[in-house]
């Protein structure tokens, strides 16, 4: 159950569509869905004003359908991160309206759409400004779309900056117009993951850093990024985990969303 289904049940409630009795009962069942080997959290939007997130690396594809179909029954719109291609084919089997978005590697469910389309008329947050992200280089994509897709998902308005790491650093003050009209930026980058500090250098806007395990043998798999970000003397940096796109793209659409 999401806030907007819980206010159509009051309506109901109020207009004699639907008695009390059956109300009370269904605001009183589980706020999670036992499959017995997961618990779905069918009640997070509640609590949170988003719905419970599926991260498909790791689970059985069977398992990630199962979990999918539930969460559709429920009418709740569904995210299914770090999934592949095999996954999406199952689950557009029992699902045809899913899309699925491949460098982000997510897959898409929107109770209101049925074309694949990233925006939808309704969306879960009302937002206020704009959501930057920005790539060191073209390596650091795959995780920025993820970020992309999940600020979208989210209802947020996102724009997109590739390519622009401090190797050619040019590149970066050619967009010194869309970094200073962001609400917030999410910087991803690699290698020793220097971006971060200096986009934080130049805009009074928070930033959040991504850390990505793009890089060479030092780069430690995304460690380095890591503690140069962390380390940053730039005020106003936040950092998210290594590779940790949607994290980052579900904080930057707490930031710009209002009257969630």
């Amino acid at each position: 159950m999401d806030t907007d289904s819980l206010k159509q049940l009051l309506k109901e409630v109020r207009a004699g569509k639907v008695s009390t009795e059956k109300a009370f009962r269904k605001l009183k069942s589980l706020p999670y869905q036992n499959l017995g080997f997961a618990r779905v959290d069918t009640h997070r939007s509640l609590r949170k004003g988003f719905p419970e997130t599926i991260f498909c690396q790791g689970k059985a594809t069977d398992e990630i359908v199962k979990i999918i179909d539930r969460l559709v029954r429920e009418k709740i719109d569904v995210l299914a991160t770090r999934a592949t291609e095999t996954v999406f084919q199952a689950v557009k089997e029992y699902h045809p309206h899913a899309c699925y978005f491949e460098k982000a590697g997510v897959i898409v469910i929107k109770k209101e759409s049925k074309t694949k389309k990233r925006r939808t008329k309704k969306s879960p947050l009302r937002t206020k400004g704009t959501i930057l992200v920005i790539t060191a280089g073209t390596s650091d994509i795959p995780v920025a779309e993820e970020a992309v897709v999940t600020a979208e998902f989210m209802g947020s308005k996102v724009k997109k900056v590739y390519d622009v790491g401090v190797a050619g650093i040019h590149r970066l003050f050619d967009q010194r117009g869309e970094l200073l009209k962001a609400k917030v930026i999410v910087v991803v980058a690699g290698m020793e993951g220097a971006l971060a500090s200096v986009v934080g250098g130049m805009v009074e806007c928070p930033v959040i850093a991504v850390p990505t395990s793009i890089g060479y043998g030092a780069n430690f798999q995304g460690v380095a990024p890591l503690l140069t970000m962390l380390n940053s003397c730039a005020p106003g940096i936040a950092v998210v985990n290594i590779d940790n796109g949607y994290g980052a793209g579900y904080m930057a659409s707490l930031i710009v969303g209002v009257d969630r």
